[in-house]
C-alpha cells in the first residue's frame, strides 16, 4: 500500500480509502467486519463515513454506518491505527429527518459531532467533512450553477468558527469539505487565513472516467493550494466496471436496485462512453475496474481513492488496483476518449 501526508496535517493516509455508504443497508454488520479486516490486512489505514450513511438514506437506518463502524472499533481494539473521517449532513431532503433544522451553524455542527462520536464509539474524529454546501449551489459533481434571488443560508464563517471550537475543544482533529466548488473552497481558504482559524485539508468530490468535472476549477486549486481531492465514486456506482453494459442489471447491484442513481446510466453518451472505456481496458488486458481506479491513483491532485464493494471479491480487486501502473501508451488513449467524451455524465 502507498501512503500519503496530507497536507499542513499530521494525517499519512493510505492511497486507497474505505469507503462505508453500503454497511447498514447493501451489507451487514458481519460484511462491514469482513471487508474492514480484509482492507486493514492490505494496508488500508483510512475509513471514510458520514451521519447520513447508509445510502440512498432513510430515516430508519440513518446512522446505522457509524454505529457498525464504531462497533467493530470496539471489538478490535484497533482505533488508533486508523484514520477515521466522517461529514455532516447539509439542509435538503437527503438529510430530512436526521435533526429539525438542518443549516450548518454553531448547533446543528456541535450535534452532529456529538452524535457521530457516540456512534463511532470514540473520542475523536480525525477528518470532519461538511458533506455538501448550506447554500444553494451546484454539488454532487453537476455543472451547471443557477442564482437565486433572495437565498438565505449560514455564513461560512460561522461554519468554520463551529468547526474551530471542535478542534479546540479535541472532539476532531482537522476538518475538510465534500462536494463544494471552487468558490467555495477558496472562501474556506481566505477566511480561515483572515480570522486565524483551522485551514481545510481536504476535499472529497466525485471524480471518474465518467465525470472529470473536478478538472474544470478545482484541480488547480488542489495543486496550488495543496488541497488534495478524496475522490469518491471512482467507478461511477460501479458502471465502469462494465457490468451494465448490454442490458445486464446485475441482482443485488447498487444501479439494479436504486433507480435514483441514474447518472452514469441515464444518457446514450454515457453507455457509449462506458462501453469504449471498457473495451480499453480489456485491449490492454486490464480490468476495467482496475483500469478506472488507476487512473484516479495516478492523478497527482488525489490524496487518496476512496473504493466501496458490496463483497470480498469486489473488495480485493479494487485494492488491488494500487499495483496497476498505466503506461503513456494506454494514458494517451484515455485522454483521446476524454476528449471524445467530455464529462458524459456530470
Amino acid at each position: 500500500m502507498d501512503y500519503r501526508r496530507l497536507p499542513h496535517s499530521s494525517l499519512d493516509v493510505s492511497k486507497i480509502c474505505l469507503g462505508t455508504m453500503t454497511w447498514g443497508e447493501q451489507n451487514t454488520q458481519s460484511q462491514a467486519f469482513e471487508q474492514l479486516d480484509y482492507a486493514i490486512g492490505q494496508g488500508v489505514n483510512f475509513i471514510d463515513t458520514a451521519e447520513l450513511y447508509p445510502v440512498p438514506p432513510r430515516g430508519e437506518t440513518q446512522g446505522e454506518t457509524e454505529r457498525i463502524l464504531g462497533n467493530y472499533l470496539t471489538s478490535r481494539g484497533n482505533r488508533d491505527n486508523l484514520i477515521i473521517a466522517s461529514k455532516i449532513a447539509g439542509p435538503g431532503s437527503k438529510s430530512d429527518g436526521i435533526r429539525p433544522n438542518m443549516a450548518l451553524d454553531w448547533s446543528n455542527i456541535h450535534q452532529a459531532v456529538d452524535d457521530s462520536l457516540s456512534r463511532l464509539q470514540i473520542e475523536t474524529i480525525d477528518l470532519y467533512q461538511v458533506h455538501w454546501p448550506d447554500r444553494n449551489t451546484n454539488f454532487f459533481g453537476e455543472l451547471y450553477y443557477d442564482a437565486k434571488e433572495n437565498e438565505q443560508y449560514t455564513p461560512l464563517l460561522e461554519t468554520l468558527e463551529a468547526l474551530a471550537a471542535l478542534i479546540k475543544a479535541g472532539k476532531i482533529r482537522y476538518i475538510g469539505v465534500s462536494n463544494e466548488t471552487p468558490w467555495g473552497v477558496m472562501k474556506y481558504l481566505q477566511l480561515a487565513e483572515k480570522h486565524g482559524l483551522p485551514r481545510i485539508i481536504s476535499v472529497q468530490n466525485p471524480y471518474n472516467l465518467l465525470n472529470r468535472s473536478f478538472e474544470v476549477g478545482m484541480a488547480e486549486i488542489a495543486h496550488r493550494e495543496e488541497l488534495p481531492l478524496l475522490a469518491y465514486s471512482p467507478l461511477a456506482f460501479g458502471a465502469l466496471s462494465g457490468k451494465y453494459l448490454d442490458g445486464q442489471w446485475p441482482e443485488g447491484a447498487r444501479l439494479t436496485l436504486f433507480k435514483r442513481f441514474a447518472r452514469y446510466t441515464g444518457s446514450q453518451m454515457a453507455w457509449d462512453a462506458t462501453k469504449a472505456y471498457v473495451e480499453l481496458a480489456r485491449e490492454f488486458n486490464l480490468s476495467p475496474a482496475q483500469m478506472a481506479l488507476a487512473y484516479v491513483n495516478s492523478r497527482r491532485f488525489v490524496g487518496s481513492n476512496i473504493i466501496g464493494a458490496t463483497d470480498l471479491t469486489q473488495l480485493k480487486e479494487n485494492i488491488d488496483s494500487i499495483k496497476v501502473t498505466l503506461d503513456a501508451s494506454l494514458l494517451s488513449r484515455l485522454d483521446e476518449l476524454s476528449q471524445l467524451y467530455r464529462i458524459p455524465c456530470p
